[in-house]
């Protein structure tokens, strides 16, 4: 039976909405819901939750269930965070609605988001998965790159699952890159500074940089396609400019334009409002500001895959809105190349302007990625920037307090984390915690240092299987491997993204050593992203009797693809290269690993990696072993599955 709809008090309809922003769905368990939303002021919430033959149950969002954090004259973030005394039923529809009291009456998702709800509904609804056996995963959501939204993808699959509860996929893992802070489209920056007006989101002053403080950042000439030229113009500041705003050329693999990389925590807030909710942009009318011929045309070609990327925003919230999204970062998120190696740190961090921004990118990603992933793990840190926002007079956050948060999150490392699912998931940071060279301060760090990995294999003792979400695959094409490996000898990893697990010999011998423990899991699945291709290895390891099988499946990216005719070369001289006959891959045979490929099911010519964005699905019998994976493309074209080669 449908609800009777109660018409909006005019404060309701003004022009600005109460609601920015979501409410996404972060974490969901049957004792434990976590949501997030952004809102334009501080709000009385109720949750109705309605399980399929069941009574509603009505829960009040106060005290320690709902935590505000003021981010801006109209704007307030909220995180939602729900324990239930008796447990929600599993694999069972359950309806959901988020209702504001205003002016004595309750207003629910129906009146304020009526984008969230499909067709033919009145309410969104979620399931809770018993099992962790139907994962949707995927990385890299560009909004300026021309191909398809995977996020749209994902609703429509959502809305098939509805009449089958079953079948409704258990989490959305992220693996990273859910926003560029180090790319953004002239069109986007523009809207984001129209939103930071807009809001009133706080300000903050800049020290090292020709400009004083981010209100300057906006109105100087060279804020658009030009930040390079804020940078302090002195010889010592060569490094810094090249690796923030130089634009680096990467010719192996892409380009990295850095023109436009965010710099203030305003900025960053904004960004995230305007990749996750079609709202924000209603209320802003950018104007392309006054440019060159040459930045004009390429902001026009922007605006259009902008465009088209909004168009698709309410569908991608809806998905949001509908399945957990669990998320960490990789180093987009932050800024390119983050933590390459110990020169890198030592330039970034050496100088506060980088180390702000750096800082300022990290506190945007915890408040609106990690903090609904695992609230509990981020308690020690909210009182200082409850102390910063709360410090916001005349609009800008007070300079000490900021640079001792962004002190704060620069020495926190331990941005991973674990869920108690069957089978467990267990999500990687490999970022913060990386095994630095020694002996030359320009090698790739590994990913994980000695004491990361030490903690990983605890996880995993005494596990039948288990879930990795590493950004980063641990196992790859062996032929980029070498031409990252080959550069960073050279002394350019830079030029080639050299982030590997196998670029570093310490850390990846210890992790295939932790992979042979008697004690550690027979069946892993690892999923990853960040390549911008996806493809599915099957991986034995050498010297345990009994196994232990992983798949490394990796799918990427969600709105981004790999330059077409490059990946085709690199695939076809990959096969060549390395086929079980050829001396090079003898010589360079990984011994203590055996690797087969799946083969997508389009494949034409054995071809072993697939290209086009959407989302990867991978579904698991009961001992954690992959049944099915695939691609769902983006594109509306067929999925595409990975099938193993029986030799």
């Amino acid at each position: 039976m449908q609800n009777s709809v109660t018409p909006a008090p005019p404060s309701l309809q003004a022009d600005m909405p109460l609601v920015l922003a979501g409410p996404l769905l972060r974490r969901l368990e049957p004792d434990r819901l976590v949501m997030w939303m952004v809102t334009r002021e501080s709000l009385s919430l109720h949750m109705s939750l309605y399980p399929e033959g069941e009574s509603p149950r009505l829960f009040a969002l106060d005290g320690g269930r709902c935590t505000p954090l003021r981010i801006g004259s109209s704007a307030w973030l909220q995180l939602i965070d729900i324990r239930l005394d008796a447990p929600l039923p599993t694999d069972t529809l359950i309806e959901y609605d988020l209702s504001i009291l205003l002016e004595g009456k309750a207003f629910g998702i129906s009146d304020w988001a009526p984008h969230l709800i499909h067709e033919g509904f009145n309410r969104p609804a979620f399931v809770v998965r018993s099992r962790y056996d139907d994962l949707l995963h995927g990385s890299c959501r560009k909004p300026h790159h021309a191909s398809a939204d995977g996020l749209v993808v994902v609703d429509a699959l959502i809305k098939r699952a509805r009449a089958t509860p079953a079948q409704w996929p258990a989490a959305l893992i992220m693996s990273g890159d859910q926003v560029y802070a180090d790319d953004v489209a002239g069109p986007t920056l523009v809207a984001i500074h129209a939103l930071i007006r807009l809001l009133g989101l706080y300000g903050e002053c800049l020290e090292g940089a020709v400009v004083a403080n981010s209100d300057e950042l906006m109105a100087h000439p060279a804020t658009y396609y030009r930040r390079e030229a804020l940078l302090p113009a002195f010889k010592s500041n060569e490094a810094l400019r090249e690796r923030f705003f130089g634009g680096v050329e990467k010719p192996v693999f892409t380009t990295a334009n850095a023109h436009n990389h965010l710099v203030s925590f305003a900025e960053v807030i904004a960004m995230y409002l305007l990749v996750w909710s079609p709202v924000p942009w209603r209320l802003i009318e950018p104007e392309m500001p006054q440019l060159d011929a040459k930045m004009a045309q390429r902001y026009a070609h922007e605006a259009q895959c902008i465009d088209a990327f909004r168009h698709g925003l309410p569908v991608a919230a809806r998905a949001l809105a509908h399945l957990p999204a669990l998320m960490i970062f990789d180093d987009h998120d932050i800024t390119d190349d983050w933590n390459l190696s110990a020169r890198w740190e030592h330039t970034a961090y050496s100088h506060p302007f980088s180390r702000r921004i750096i800082g300022n990118a990290l506190l945007g990603y915890l408040l609106c990625q990690a903090w609904g992933n695992a609230p509990e793990d981020y308690a020690s840190l909210l009182p200082a920037i409850q102390a910063l926002v709360a410090s916001a007079e005349h609009g800008q956050l007070a300079c000490p307090l900021h640079d001792q948060v962004v002190d704060d999150l620069l020495r926190w490392s331990d941005w991973g984390y674990v869920l108690p699912t069957e089978p467990t998931l267990l999500v990687l940071d490999t970022r913060t915690r990386r095994w630095r060279s020694e002996s030359n301060l320009n090698r790739p760090s590994g990913l994980m240092d000695w004491e990361a990995l030490t903690d990983f294999q605890q996880h995993l003792l005494d596990q039948p299987s288990v879930i990795i979400v590493s950004p980063a695959p641990m196992f790859g094409v062996k032929l980029i491997e070498t031409v990252q490996r080959v550069f960073s000898w050279l002394g350019q990893s830079l030029l080639v993204d050299a982030e590997n697990w196998m670029a570093h010999r310490g850390a990846a011998q210890v992790m295939l050593n932790i992979f042979r423990h008697t004690r550690t899991p027979g069946n892993y699945v690892i999923l990853s992203g960040d390549v911008h291709y996806s493809f599915a290895y099957e991986v034995r390891i050498r010297g345990r009797v009994e196994g232990p099988r992983l798949w490394q499946i990796t799918s990427s990216g969600i709105k981004n693809e790999f330059p077409r005719r490059l990946l085709d070369l690199f695939d076809r001289l990959n096969r060549w290269l390395y086929s079980p006959r050829s001396p090079l891959n003898w010589f360079t045979k990984r011994r203590r690993v055996r690797v087969q490929p799946w083969l997508p099911s389009r494949s034409r010519s054995g071809e072993r990696l697939w290209n086009g964005s959407g989302i990867g699905r991978v579904r698991l019998d009961a001992a954690g072993r992959p049944v099915r994976i695939e691609q769902i493309n983006a594109d509306g074209s067929a999925p595409v599955t990975f099938d193993p080669v029986r030799d």
